[in-house]
């Protein structure tokens, strides 16, 4: 029976993992969360995870050496969702980043070397790659990141599979596209724009919205995930993709939809600083050699997504007056009209 520790558990993917693995595994004897809860993180994301016996939440830092080891000696597995996350705040706080994503993960790689981990997934994201004009990056694709959230990841990434070739730790490491979903902290642009649009607020779009990003739900991250902790070959990276590449006007015309809202709702910003105008990543890999498939379309998606908004406002209405959230523009240095919404 399987003791897995699952880092950032109760932020938003990684409590939708959390549950899923506590619901679907049945070789699963434990399940420890371990999570700083800083303003991303939630133990209430975690939900109905703490109707099981098998789960334990503790409250810690990935950057706590003597904790992190207490706890790795305990498990076989780790799932690393952890990290600082958000492009905008890395653009005043890049030392947290740095030292969140980085150090952080190299602690927990330090502890796995040293007591033998069985499996170790990493998680990291599509903007590893930075921009495309055309085509999709592949696994084998240089890192080329542009901001420090992405440089961040990238380091952390190339940090990980360093401890596969040197020390043998097996790490497998999952990059994904956009995720959206509920439970999703609403400084992201789909919750965001869902709980602007259901106060009857506007919302922004930067430039003329003509940036392209792919839309991936998080249950279907999740799934591959999973199959990447399964099956996944040490040593190997994943791309994880949706179905959906759409600009961020298509993207906004589809929550308008789903919002009853019209186009009287949508002002034009000027564009933020290093805001790339293009991801595209191929999932051929995971695809092929694990046998991935989409579960869910964006259409129903964003649908249900903003349902859950919707029924909901005990949950994100509070976060809305949180003054880290949306980013205080005092806190560095924006252009004229700027306004922050993440990826």
């Amino acid at each position: 029976m399987e003791h897995i520790l699952v880092t950032g558990g109760a932020g938003f993917i990684g409590s939708h993992f959390v549950k899923r693995i506590l619901e679907h595994a049945d070789d699963v004897a434990r399940v420890t969360v371990l999570d700083a809860l800083t303003y991303a993180g939630h133990i209430e994301n975690l939900g109905t995870a703490f109707l099981s016996p098998k789960l334990t939440f503790v409250h810690g830092n990935i950057l706590d050496a003597p904790l992190v080891n207490d706890l790795v000696a305990q498990h076989d597995t780790v799932v690393h969702f952890a990290a600082e996350s958000h492009v905008d705040r890395s653009f005043f706080a890049g030392g947290v980043f740095l030292s969140t994503n980085v150090h952080g993960t190299q602690t927990l790689l330090d502890a796995a070397m040293r007591h033998g981990i069985q499996r170790f997934v990493h998680v990291s994201t599509d903007e590893v790659y930075g921009p495309l004009l055309d085509g999709s990056a592949t696994e084998d694709d240089p890192l080329r990141p542009t901001v420090p959230y992405a440089a961040s990841k990238a380091a952390a990434d190339l940090v990980a599979l360093s401890y596969f070739h040197t020390y043998g730790v097996p790490v497998c490491v999952t990059r994904s596209s956009n995720n959206y979903g509920p439970y999703q902290h609403p400084e992201k642009i789909i919750p965001l724009f869902i709980t602007q649009l259901l106060k009857g607020e506007p919302v922004t779009l930067h430039g003329r919205g003509q940036h392209v990003r792919n839309w991936l739900h998080v249950e279907d991250n999740c799934s591959a995930i999973e199959l990447v902790l399964r099956r996944g070959m040490p040593g190997e990276v994943y791309n994880i993709g949706g179905g959906t590449d759409m600009t961020n006007q298509e993207l906004t015309a589809a929550l308008l939809h789903v919002c009853g809202a019209d186009w009287d709702s949508v002002t034009y910003v000027p564009d933020r600083r290093a805001n790339d105008i293009r991801y595209s990543m191929d999932w051929t890999k995971i695809a092929d050699s694990l046998g991935y498939r989409l579960a869910r379309n964006l259409e129903d998606g964003l649908a249900e997504t903003a349902e859950w908004y919707r029924r909901n406002p005990d949950r994100w209405a509070p976060l809305m007056r949180n003054p880290h959230t949306p980013i205080a523009k005092a806190n560095f240095d924006t252009q004229a009209g700027e306004v922050p919404h993440g990826r």
